[in-house]
């Protein structure tokens, strides 16, 4: 296989910023793998300086990888994830990105898009979520208003005043579902003084309260909140899982979190095995990287994929979210495709 990237440039339709700041700006890389038939597979890494990857740390990955991926057979997953994991350690947005190519270049070659080939049905997804992130309050009303057709919504917090960003969200959409996401800023008190808050304003989750290492402190807000208690920041790949045991009531899955599409499906069969919910959810990301994750869409409780929905500029077509309900692609692979209007074809660069 010939192995070949190119970055590009997301523009959120508005700044998305979370408790540890935030970006007008997003650089992702696309990945592409050709086989000797000329049948291509992509994918796409969603690099995040909270786990210490950025373009360049991507773009370094795959040189690395060249060699394997250039006298692979593709159609052994297992193996080339198993040697890319002992060429590198982390990584997991590049590894992420190769093994979302890999699939896509299977389903194409198999005419099978990928939750097809997992025995998967399509019309078993659950609704995704649509993220309101930290905002001015005439602005949260605005974000409340322009994502009317979401039925449910997720709010980020972390500030001096989650409260009253929760109350402004729930005035402005009095009948919708909401979920928050701390991203592992609260003290476990707080947390659990924020779930009797938030239980009242009628919302139904609380994910990542506290600091990722904080295993006991998501352990105590658990025993002690109204609410269900999702893991995020703390549960990386599947080996994370057991641990959390007792701790959380689920756990969150990232492509650029585990680093694969095989290894977030033994994060699914590992969290079931233990009693636990499931979700999955994305970085910004274009529909080419949620298409990828959207492949496990059947196995999950809930999800948030809303990562090319919040962008104005998405060069690519494929699962969609419109009004909240996960629209799988029936075409091969992960069912993606360049946007009419993008020429992708001339911007690849060998790794």
């Amino acid at each position: 296989m010939k192995l070949s990237h190119q970055t590009i440039e997301l523009n959120p339709t508005h700044p998305f910023v979370i408790a540890r700041g935030g970006y007008s700006h997003h650089r992702n890389v696309i990945v592409r793998l050709a086989d000797d038939d000329g049948i291509e597979g992509y994918g796409e890494a969603a690099p995040n300086r909270y786990y210490g990857e950025s373009v360049s740390t991507v773009i370094a990955a795959l040189g690395q990888f060249k060699p394997v991926l250039e006298r692979a057979d593709p159609f052994s997953l297992e193996s080339i994830e198993a040697h890319l994991n002992r060429i590198l350690r982390g990584n997991a947005s590049a590894k992420g990105a190769v093994s979302s190519a890999l699939h896509d270049l299977v389903g194409k070659r198999l005419g099978l898009p990928v939750f097809r080939l997992w025995g998967l049905d399509a019309s078993t997804t659950p609704e995704s979520s649509f993220t309101i992130a930290i905002a001015e309050n005439h602005e949260l009303e605005m974000r409340v208003a322009e994502a009317r057709d979401y039925p449910i919504l997720k709010i980020k917090l972390g500030t001096d005043r989650d409260m009253e960003i929760v109350r402004i969200v729930r005035s402005a959409a009095p009948k919708k579902r909401l979920r928050v996401d701390a991203n592992a800023a609260w003290t476990a008190k707080h947390a659990v003084r924020m779930s009797d808050f938030l239980a009242e304003q009628g919302v139904e989750m609380i994910e990542q309260p506290v600091a990722a290492n904080d295993i006991e402190g998501l352990r105590f807000v658990r025993k002690r909140s109204k609410l269900p208690v999702f893991a995020d920041e703390s549960c990386l790949a599947a080996s994370d899982v057991a641990k959390l045991t007792g701790a959380v009531d689920g756990i969150n899955i990232k492509l650029a979190k585990c680093g694969s599409l095989r290894e977030a499906l033994r994060m699914v069969h590992a969290a079931r095995a233990l009693d636990m919910q499931v979700m999955a959810g994305c970085m910004i990301e274009s529909s080419l990287g949620i298409s990828a994750i959207a492949q496990i869409s059947p196995l999950l409780d809930y999800a948030d994929f809303d990562g090319a929905a919040l962008l104005s500029n998405d060069p690519f077509r494929g699962t969609s979210i419109a009004g909240g309900t996960i629209r799988l692609s029936g075409e091969p692979g992960l069912g993606a495709s360049p946007a009419p209007s993008v020429d992708l074809s001339a911007a690849f660069q060998g790794a």
